[in-house]
C-alpha cells in the first residue's frame, strides 16, 4: 500500500497529546504538551520506511490547524516542526 499524505487518517488524541496516523501498520505521530494556551510541539516521528511520503508534514499541519482553531500559540520544540513553520510562513503567526 502506498499511502500519501492526501489520504491519511489522522486521529487527534488529546488525552495523550498526540496527532497520530497508522500507515502500513506503523504508528506515525506528532506529540505535544498543552501548557495553558501554548502548544509545545515536542516530537514528530515517522518510521524510516515511511519517510518521504509527506506524513510528518500532514501530522504537523493537522496539529497547527487545531492549535489555530483553539486560539493557541505554538512553541516548536521539535526540530521538524521548527523547519516546517519556517518553510510555511502562513503558520509563523502561531509561534509563541
Amino acid at each position: 500500500m502506498n499511502t500519501t499524505s492526501s489520504n491519511l487518517n489522522i486521529v487527534h488524541k488529546p488525552e495523550i497529546g498526540r496527532f497520530e496516523a497508522i500507515v502500513d501498520g506503523l504508528r506515525c505521530e506528532a506529540d505535544y504538551l498543552l501548557d495553558g494556551h501554548i502548544v509545545r510541539m515536542t516530537h514528530t516521528g515517522v518510521p524510516a520506511q515511511l519517510e518521504g511520503r509527506g506524513i510528518a508534514a500532514a501530522l504537523v499541519k493537522a496539529a497547527l490547524t487545531w492549535a489555530r482553531a483553539q486560539g493557541h500559540q505554538v512553541a516548536p520544540i521539535c526540530s521538524y516542526v521548527r523547519v516546517y513553520i519556517k518553510r510555511h510562513p502562513e503558520w509563523q503567526d502561531l509561534v509563541a
